[in-house]
């Protein structure tokens, strides 16, 4: 009986400090972008925000990147002091790795002009934050939707 105890000791001994040397249970990516999905769908900026890694990057194709948790809390505190609602409508989403990928229509009312854009985000994720969020929509038609003259994300200016 003795043996017989000592013979699983040294079968679970292993693994449990196996166990301890790993890094914690990362999130399932898909359920960190369905957790911000919900967070745009109920305009909780601050989840928005904190759901990105303080490194975070939001980069709209066109436009140059977002970098960093305090930058990219600027660019959606200011879209969400216009925003009187939106919807994240998914029509498809494919999770490879660490990597998101979602098909949706955004459904928006934005200073009072009801508009709607396709979008096609990748998402990648770190633990439970986003490391990265890039977006490929039509600029043009995501200005005109929200019923600006003119874009709110300045050129950059050339030398």
């Amino acid at each position: 009986m003795l043996r017989s105890l000592l013979i699983a000791l040294a079968l679970v001994l292993p693994a449990a400090s196996l166990a301890a040397k790993e890094p914690m249970m990362h999130s399932d990516p898909k359920t960190v972008v369905q957790t911000m999905i919900d967070a745009w769908d109920h305009r909780d900026w601050k989840k928005v925000t904190d759901l990105f890694t303080d490194d975070g990057v939001l980069h709209s194709m066109m436009l140059e990147p977002i970098v960093g948790k305090e930058a990219i809390g600027k660019r959606i505190d200011l879209l969400g002091a216009g925003t009187e609602s939106i919807t994240l409508n998914i029509h498809n989403i494919a999770v490879t790795g660490n990597t998101v990928f979602i098909e949706r229509t955004d459904e928006f009312v934005f200073n009072g002009n009801a508009g709607k854009v396709p979008v096609v985000g990748v998402l990648e994720v770190e633990g439970d934050k986003i490391k990265a969020w890039r977006e490929y929509y039509d600029r043009a038609e995501l200005v005109a939707a929200m019923g600006l003259d003119k874009d709110f994300h300045p050129a950059p200016t050339t030398h």
